[in-house]
């Protein structure tokens, strides 16, 4: 980010081919129910959380995790559609539920997200554009769990702590950067196209923004780049005011 000096990353993640999908695109999918042996939720199953842990697994385990546990085909139907046999698709199943489970176990007593398009959402999501786009770090601050998580793929920086990400935060606003945001939906989850304001009046896009929300607080802020808005049906740049 040109012009701003960003605090240590707390690590270097490796999320290459995360990106965001389009709300509106969610709701063209067909409404198949999942099999009786399915434990995962739709809006479970396309979170960016869920997405990111699919991440750490391998491509046989990710086809038979999706296609056993999300879509809810039986063991033999998937041994016959990846030519393996029910024995090694059982076997890579458990392995794969063993590790999202690890996964999952450093997330649990986090309180559940708000339901879609409820009030309790639609608060959050007021709070936190009234301090993104007011440069407001203490308002900020009292949105953001404790073990908050920011990422910025394909940028490998990752922040992991309030602490942190309040430093990273403050880095921005702290450069003069100030912004406006127009809401939008990505996987299922409430998203944000941010257009940087410029001392002439332009206002042209910088990234999507994706919140992970866990209560009423954020747990988690992914940004990507500028090239995905299109996809939302985002302009590159807003009028100028």
């Amino acid at each position: 980010m040109p012009g701003v000096e960003l605090p240590e990353s707390t690590r270097l993640g490796e999320v290459v081919w995360l990106q965001p999908y389009p709300g509106d695109l969610l709701e063209d999918l067909p409404s198949v129910p999942p099999g009786p042996e399915a434990r995962y939720e739709q809006a479970e199953a396309i979170s960016l959380a869920f997405v990111t842990a699919l991440q750490l697994l391998p491509p046989r385990q990710v086809a038979v995790l999706i296609l056993r546990d999300v879509l809810g085909f039986h063991a033999s139907e998937v041994a016959s559609m990846l030519d393996a046999t029910v024995e090694s698709v059982n076997s890579a199943l458990k392995r794969a539920r063993a590790s999202l489970q690890r996964s999952q176990d450093t997330a649990a007593g986090r309180e559940p997200a708000p339901a879609a398009g409820s009030a309790a959402e639609e608060a959050v999501v007021a709070r936190f554009v009234r301090a993104w786009e007011s440069a407001d770090l203490d308002g900020l601050v009292t949105l953001l769990t404790d073990d908050v998580f920011m990422s910025m793929p394909p940028m490998p920086f990752e922040y992991e702590g309030r602490e942190v990400v309040v430093r990273f935060c403050a880095s921005l606003f702290g450069a003069g950067r100030a912004f406006d945001l127009v809401a939008t939906r990505a996987n299922g989850q409430p998203a944000f196209g941010a257009y940087l304001r410029s001392p002439g009046g332009a206002r042209h896009g910088t990234g999507l923004y994706v919140l992970t929300l866990s209560g009423d607080r954020i747990s988690a802020l992914t940004r990507f780049e500028a090239s995905v808005l299109p996809w939302f049906g985002l302009p590159r740049s807003l009028p100028e005011r």
